[in-house]
């Protein structure tokens, strides 16, 4: 493959303040390239507000609109050498992949410091780490009686340049900033053996684990007579399948309620079952929802006409737009446990952003957390 033109990738910014910025990616095509460029987008903060793909099986045609969530801070070079990585037309050898497995060439190292503990602190050391390109590996939190605090974040550096004194510094500098006086002790390194010691699935009950990964969820929501209107309503998900319209491929037409990351899921879907899109579009919010269009072909470039085929694939987007992450409240002792599970593509990255999300909602509600 040779190197991309900058013209692969088109960033143009809105022209006021709340105006969405435009995205245009103009490059080979290549089955998943959709769900690709979605998780760019949602790691770096962004929401897209609507989008159109098509492509005639060679070449394909993207745009997104996007605004950033909140306050983020978006460096938009790096958001378009990010994008421009992932175009199958060539790659940029100066910007490593982010979310690919941990490699040699992509260290992990280990942040360790000692401070006093307050509400939302994670969160906001969380977010640092995020706005300065840091792939956030493994944690562990642990809270002294006195109310200091030991955190291990274990990180892989974006821009590959932790090892250098600039990067360290700035790194230091915005820690700082966040950590105040009352940080005592501040150390970076790379991570030895105690990175796979961290990297170990927890201990989980029966009863958790079997709530986390049930892929009855949905009979068992449908039946239940707990759940009040208000939850009905976020519980209903639409997906039709019609073969009538086009002689080369099936209609997916999708109306859920919105969420942050929802056309990652569904791309993320489409890419895992090796389902190519022709053409689809991503309908500006309305009242809530969102609705899309999505012309289709399996990867053998046919329809989706076997019944039960189509019958999976619905159950499986359902259970993505419905439930992109799985959550558990569980009482340990005198504690209260959150369990959060994830998705995981088949290529083995999880779903972007979510220990930020997750410390987000907990700092928002003035939830303290004390060991992780």
């Amino acid at each position: 493959m040779g190197l991309q033109s900058d013209d692969d990738v088109l960033i143009e910014k809105g022209k006021n303040p709340g105006d969405p910025h435009v995205v245009t990616v103009n490059c080979p095509d290549k089955t998943g390239l959709a769900c690709d460029i979605c998780r760019i987008i949602l790691d770096f903060g962004l929401y897209i507000t609507k989008g159109d793909v098509s492509t005639d099986g060679k070449w394909c045609y993207i745009v997104f609109w996007v605004v950033p969530h909140s306050r983020t801070v978006i460096i938009w070079s790096n958001l378009k050498k990010r994008l421009l990585f992932v175009c199958p037309s060539g790659i940029v050898s100066f910007y490593l992949n982010p979310q690919a497995a941990q490699s040699a060439s992509s260290p992990v190292y280990l942040l360790k410091f000692f401070c006093l503990d307050r509400k939302g602190l994670l969160h906001d050391v969380t977010q640092v780490l995020c706005e300065l390109e840091f792939t956030i590996q493994s944690v562990k939190v642990m809270t002294n009686p006195d109310g200091r605090i030991l955190d291990l974040f274990f990180v892989t550096d974006n821009l590959e340049l932790l090892h250098t004194k600039n990067r360290q510094d700035k790194t230091w500098e915005q820690l700082h900033a966040v950590l105040g006086e009352s940080c005592t002790s501040c150390e970076l390194q790379l991570a030895g053996p105690e990175y796979q010691h961290h990297q170990s699935m927890p201990s989980l009950s029966p009863a958790i684990t079997e709530e986390l990964f049930n892929c009855d969820i949905l009979d068992k929501e449908s039946h239940s007579q707990a759940l009040s209107p208000a939850l009905k309503r976020v519980r209903n998900a639409s997906v039709v399948v019609d073969n009538s319209l086009s002689p080369a491929h099936t209609l997916l037409q999708i109306s859920c309620i919105d969420h942050k990351g929802l056309l990652y899921d569904i791309m993320r879907t489409l890419k895992d079952c090796n389902i190519q899109i022709a053409y689809g579009r991503f309908s500006p919010n309305k009242s809530g929802y969102r609705e899309l269009d999505l012309f289709i072909q399996q990867k053998d470039g046919k329809k989706i006409v076997d019944p039960e085929k189509q019958s999976a694939l619905c159950f499986r987007l359902k259970i993505e737009m419905l439930h992109p992450l799985r959550v558990v409240v569980a009482n340990r002792g005198p504690d209260t446990e959150l369990v959060v599970a994830d998705p995981v593509e088949l290529s083995g990255r999880g779903r972007p952003r979510v220990f930020y999300d997750v410390t987000l909602a907990l700092k928002s509600l003035g939830i303290c957390i004390f060991l992780v």
